[in-house]
């Protein structure tokens, strides 16, 4: 990302008064849009941007009663402590460096991947992303405060999951996650239902889980040009969560990289499970390059379109490119 204007900085101030949900439970998706727009050249548009999604938001709930080393156990899946997390984190960043707080939290929080739609983990893999490639400012470092809080607010573990026959490849898994019962309602009744999932991704070593979690985000996009209309909001996740663990791999210690694999086919697999379609459907190859990808993106203006456009260009490839379009397409733009 080679932005020099500050907007990136200025986008996050912005933010951080506001709380990470709104309406009782939809996620804040700002500071993970902005992020994208600044790192893919559409620095100029992000204010803009903001005005239009501002009114959505709502002040951060207020504080109720510390988090400590202590008693943060009791605070875990907390809702209702979502300031209490932010400030306690934030009080630990600024007394250690970022990567030693990531290390120390992403193992308490990895079990509950899936709380909040997989937000709060999404928002954490923009937050590092930004510290590992660019300057350390104050409002990048709070920024992983906020996301970290944000997940340990929202942490809820999967319920317990029998294994099924395993899988060849991260597609082919993909394809054998049988769906829920019952694809009504929210995702939490949705997630509620989760029995077994097929067996794949088990790692020899870090190297190894790196390239299998790599697989996984490439073959989760590709599959969103086929299966995105099954609910082309939702089905981001199955590929932009992943991709945050993956973005986050190179801050953590090497022995955690398995174990977020596996932290990752669970949120993939979960969001897959809640909301894949019965059948695939056509999608059309395109000829626009990337960064035309995201242009157009960008100018649609969708929050999950933009950040699904962000990791189509991770992946790279036709049909990845296809795949950010075919989001475009299904997803009501917001400009």
């Amino acid at each position: 990302m080679n932005d020099t204007s500050g907007t990136l900085d200025e986008a996050l101030e912005r933010l951080h008064s506001t709380g990470p949900e709104r309406d009782g439970w939809l996620s804040n998706h700002a500071p993970m849009a902005v992020e994208a727009l600044v790192r893919h050249g559409q620095a100029p548009t992000v204010h803009r941007w903001l005005d239009r999604y501002a009114p959505k938001l709502e002040e951060a709930p207020p504080a109720r009663l510390p988090v400590t080393v202590d008693s943060w156990r009791e605070a875990l899946g907390d809702p209702s402590r979502i300031t209490d997390w932010t400030r306690f984190l934030t009080r630990e960043l600024e007394e250690r460096p970022w990567r030693e707080v990531l290390a120390a939290w992403w193992p308490r929080l990895l079990p509950g991947i899936a709380g909040g739609a997989t937000h709060p983990v999404i928002r954490t893999g923009h937050a590092v992303r930004t510290l590992l490639t660019t300057e350390e400012t104050a409002p990048r470092r709070a920024e992983l405060a906020h996301a970290l809080g944000y997940w340990a607010a929202r942490h809820q573990p999967l319920p317990p999951l029998g294994p099924l026959a395993p899988a060849s490849s991260a597609a082919a898994a993909l394809d054998a996650v049988p769906p829920v019962p019952e694809q009504r309602g929210g995702i939490r009744a949705r997630l509620a239902q989760l029995t077994a999932f097929p067996g794949w991704g088990a790692a020899a070593g870090p190297d190894a889980a790196k390239a299998l979690l790599a697989e996984l985000v490439t073959a989760a996009t590709h599959r969103y040009a086929t299966h995105g209309h099954g609910e082309p909001v939702m089905l981001v996740h199955a590929a932009t969560a992943p991709n945050a663990v993956l973005r986050a791999l190179p801050a953590l210690p090497r022995e955690l990289w398995a174990p977020s694999l596996a932290a990752a086919w669970s949120a993939a697999a979960a969001v897959t499970a809640a909301y894949t379609p019965s059948e695939a459907a056509p999608y059309a190859a395109t000829s626009l390059t990337p960064e035309e990808v995201f242009g157009r993106a960008a100018a649609h203006g969708d929050d999950h379109t933009i950040k699904f456009a962000d990791t189509a260009l991770d992946v790279g490839g036709p049909r990845a490119l296809a795949a950010a379009v075919r989001s475009v397409e299904l997803n009501p733009p917001v400009f």
